[in-house]
């Protein structure tokens, strides 16, 4: 299969002789096309299906591509990430392997505290750089679109900077961004433990600066005791309401303050994490459409034991995104392949749910089902080629990269 040049505006292209898991609702499991084709113009899917059900028309003229039997599948979303950030925690890495909780290790100084003032001292450029190596990472195994959050600024000027740079990295390398303001991140040193008046700062000052400079398209906060409780992450989701700002959570990860409730509550796009919720707040997550993103990463990296009620969540109907969670204290993980890998061993998801997570429910969780996640027509032209004589092996390998092309708005 020959490298791919940019196509003209209007070029209509085709890749064929193709298996397809087109990932579609409407299809069962992985929505698999034997003897596919998908058809693309002006960076839009145009035609996904069985090659002898295509239109005649749209195989005349068009530059075609033989994929050769090779598997397409939509592009790779991570939907959870931390990726601007600004040097390493490898030494907590170390005092957690000498039996530090993640609690001491925050009360050692360590954390997220330590992140926002590598973060604070380096230079937007600096961080751009910084962060390419992460993005490219992710690229190479066909991620096409990338959700990046904030919350290692913990400042305007800090939190804009590190959105910028989210933002940038979007215009560095073809691949779609989604920012995040994760403003109530954790507490700076300069609040001096009021926690009440720092979210004071991020709901009335920070949040709508943020909003009306345009560089969010969403807000998340950390409800857990160690960061900031559910009434005071009440408060940054009535100033995004007011914003006209989607929220997400970081919920119930280190104990069950009945975070996936309150994300439910504000119709949050996802909660995130998710390790001690309970029942009630599965049913409640599913009653209001609120997606479980299951972070498989983090669990491994700080040794929990707690996994996230998954039986709950398919028995109540709630879908199941899967990402990386990538940020520098835990889990600096930068492969949406191991992380779905993880996801089966670990918690036990199932080959479909693992692909659908990182494709149609990963775009669900960021707000983007319309626009991306599945091979269908009308969607963003994202796809992923891969070496494998079935896509089980995608979440079977670990440590190897079968990805053979990958195609972002037709390109």
């Amino acid at each position: 299969m020959a490298a791919q040049s940019k196509s003209r505006a209007g070029e209509l292209r085709l890749w064929r002789n193709a298996r397809l898991a087109t990932m579609a609702e409407s299809s069962a499991g992985s929505g698999v096309v034997e003897h596919g084709a998908i058809a693309v113009r002006n960076g839009r899917i145009i035609y996904a299906g069985p090659e002898a059900d295509m239109p005649a028309a749209l195989s005349k003229g068009a530059e075609a591509t033989d994929c050769e039997g090779r598997w397409i599948t939509p592009g790779l979303i991570d939907c959870h990430t931390h990726l601007v950030h600004a040097g390493n925690r490898a030494n907590e890495f170390e005092m957690r392997l000498a039996g530090a909780t993640y609690e001491e290790v925050a009360k050692a100084g360590g954390g997220i505290v330590s992140s926002v003032t590598a973060l604070r001292a380096a230079s937007e450029d600096e961080l751009v750089a910084q962060s390419l190596p992460r993005l490219d990472a992710l690229i190479a195994e066909g991620v096409t679109t990338v959700e990046i959050k904030s919350g290692y600024g913990l400042d305007l000027e800090n939190e804009k900077k590190s959105l910028r740079a989210s933002r940038r990295l979007g215009g560095e390398r073809p691949v779609t961004v989604r920012t995040t303001f994760l403003g109530a991140h954790a507490l700076p040193p300069e609040a001096k433990g009021d926690k009440d008046a720092f979210i004071d700062l991020v709901a009335n000052e920070i949040l709508p600066a943020v909003a009306a400079d345009g560089l969010a398209d969403a807000v998340d906060g950390f409800c857990e005791g160690i960061a900031f409780w559910p009434e005071q992450i009440a408060r940054v989701f009535d100033a995004a309401k007011a914003a006209g700002l989607p929220v997400k959570l970081h919920a119930d990860q280190l104990s069950n303050l009945h975070g996936a409730e309150l994300a439910a509550r504000y119709g949050a796009l996802s909660a995130d994490h998710l390790e001690y919720t309970d029942e009630a707040g599965a049913a409640a997550m599913a009653k209001a459409g609120t997606m479980a993103t299951i972070l498989p990463g983090a669990y491994y990296f700080i040794r929990e034991t707690k996994k996230p009620p998954i039986t709950l969540f398919r028995q109540h109907g709630v879908r199941m995104a899967v990402a990386t969670d990538n940020n520098p204290g835990t889990s600096p993980l930068t492969s949406l392949l191991l992380t779905m890998n993880m996801a089966a061993t670990l918690f036990g998801l199932t080959v479909d749910e693992c692909l659908a997570g990182v494709t149609r429910e990963a775009a669900r969780a960021l707000g983007l089902l319309g626009q991306t996640g599945t091979l269908e027509a009308g969607k963003s032209a994202d796809l992923a080629i891969w070496n494998v004589e079935r896509p089980a092996e995608l979440v079977y390998r670990m440590g190897f990269n079968p990805l053979h092309a990958r195609i972002w708005r037709g390109q």
